[in-house]
């Protein structure tokens, strides 16, 4: 005998599934059938609603004989043989009295069938009622279940113990944040935000517990459980739900959008996604909250920590200009009427560089449009500009304020001539720094295009705002 569990030990891992079938009779509710993980070593369990009067039968695919044997927790190393087997002439063979919660092997030949057979009467669910605790805590609740459900325990060939999840559904609703997408409306993008929305959520429950801790939804809800999935197959599952519970739990996002400035002679920042960069540098700062809450503040601080707060904001919405070289920390803590709770969003970082300005002394306007025909001066962070632009009489050619802006080599529409013309700068960086700048600007003889159809104004045959010609 020792020998023979030795033979089937060895064949239950190399085992072949022959094509057979395997059948209940008696039943009065429809067997429900799993697939196991391979490494069970198992081909199917079978879940019998009861398991009292109940026979399994084996169509066997050859004329070899046939052999049932059954095992328990020990695996199928110490399976035992069984006696009470009956065959007909098309090869049918049935074991008349099935014991439920055990495992089968039924040998033909060479080859081996292994699996499971669940009683569930034996692990019956009851769901009698479900409540949560008015603890009024903001990170969790605890929900009460009455009832039973044991493990419904089942084992491998080789022993190793696993449990069949019940699949019980634990149902309430809970806030989600809603990001608008392009499918919400294209034309009205800018102008989409993110909204909390109510959702239904249903989690699973593997097994029946007494007792269960989870996430405090933030929105007031009923719990509803209901179940398990074997119930419900035979259309017996049950549902329990509790009274009305109110969260005091909060929830806030926090988004900060730049407005965006394209320069081509303003140098960027140089770390891509990120909040600052050249002032000066309007953001706006805007919270989402969840319904629980009352007191809302954008805090400003020096430290990533905050531990050095410099500005509080009593508001949902910020408009904030940066004209200051530095990195300041911005977040937004929403809490409950009472303050007992409390949510933190992410925290924003915005790095404001010092500043920079860079004059060219040559450029050669009407000579290739698009390419070094204006006149710019390079900067970063300029917070205040002025510029003069003269000819060499000394008499003011053009004046502008924004740095962003530039000369395009004429005055009055027409292009002056090639030459020497002088720019005065007066100007301040965000970091405090002063400018006061002046040197050349070298216009450099361009081709003749007064036949071009791309720029019809022929150019001025002298550069003195004075000569009318």
């Amino acid at each position: 005998m020792k020998q023979k569990l030795l033979y089937i030990a060895f064949l239950a891992m190399t085992a072949i599934a022959v094509q057979a079938q395997v059948a209940f009779v008696g039943n009065q509710h429809e067997v429900m059938q799993i697939e196991p993980a391979t490494n069970t070593g198992l081909k199917k369990i079978f879940v019998l609603h009861e398991a009292e009067g109940v026979s399994m039968t084996y169509t066997a695919s050859t004329h070899q004989p046939v052999t049932f044997y059954r095992y328990g927790e020990l695996g199928g190393g110490y399976a035992q043989p069984l006696d009470v087997i009956s065959a007909d002439e098309g090869r049918v063979y049935t074991l008349e009295q099935v014991v439920g919660n055990s495992g089968y092997i039924i040998e033909e030949g060479t080859t081996r069938y292994y699996c499971w057979v669940v009683d569930y009467s034996k692990y019956p669910l009851t769901l009698t009622s479900i409540e949560a605790d008015d603890d009024r805590d903001c990170g969790s609740v605890t929900l009460h279940v009455e009832g039973q459900g044991d493990e419904i325990v089942y084992y491998t060939i080789n022993g190793a113990r696993r449990v069949l999840s019940r699949d019980l559904k634990l149902s309430y609703y809970d806030l989600e944040l809603k990001e608008p997408t392009q499918d919400d409306d294209p034309e009205a993008q800018e102008y989409l935000k993110p909204s909390w929305e109510q959702t239904l959520v249903t989690d699973l429950l593997e097994n029946y517990k007494p007792v269960i801790v989870m996430p405090a939804p933030t929105c007031n809800t009923t719990f509803t459980i209901a179940g398990d999935r074997f119930m419900d197959f035979w259309q017996e599952g049950v549902s329990r739900e509790s009274n009305t519970w109110s969260t005091v739990a909060v929830g806030v996002h926090a988004t900060a959008t730049q407005e965006k400035r394209e320069n081509d002679n303003e140098k960027k920042s140089e770390s891509q996604g990120a909040l600052g960069g050249s002032a000066p540098v309007h953001i706006t700062f805007e919270a989402f909250c969840t319904d629980e809450v009352v007191h809302k503040e954008w805090q400003m601080a020096l430290d990533p920590e905050f531990n050095n707060i410099q500005l509080r904001l009593n508001q949902e919405v910020v408009e904030q200009d940066f004209n200051d070289a530095g990195t300041t920390y911005w977040r937004f803590i929403g809490s409950n009427n009472d303050g007992s709770c409390e949510a933190v969003s992410d925290v924003f970082t915005v790095d404001i560089g010092v500043s920079e300005l860079v004059c060219p002394n040559v450029f050669t306007p009407g000579t290739s449009i698009g390419t070094n025909d204006v006149w710019k001066v390079s900067y970063r962070s300029i917070t205040d500009f002025h510029c003069w632009i003269f000819n060499r009489w000394g008499n003011q050619i053009i004046e502008f304020t924004d740095p962003s802006q530039g000369w395009d080599g004429t005055y009055h529409g027409k292009l002056v001539g090639p030459g020497v013309y002088y720019y005065v700068i007066q100007a301040e960086g965000s970091d405090g720094k002063k400018y006061k700048l002046s040197g050349d600007i070298n216009i450099i003889r361009y081709k003749d295009r007064s036949s071009s159809s791309n720029n019809p104004v022929s150019p001025t045959t002298t550069d003195d705002p004075n000569n009318e010609n």
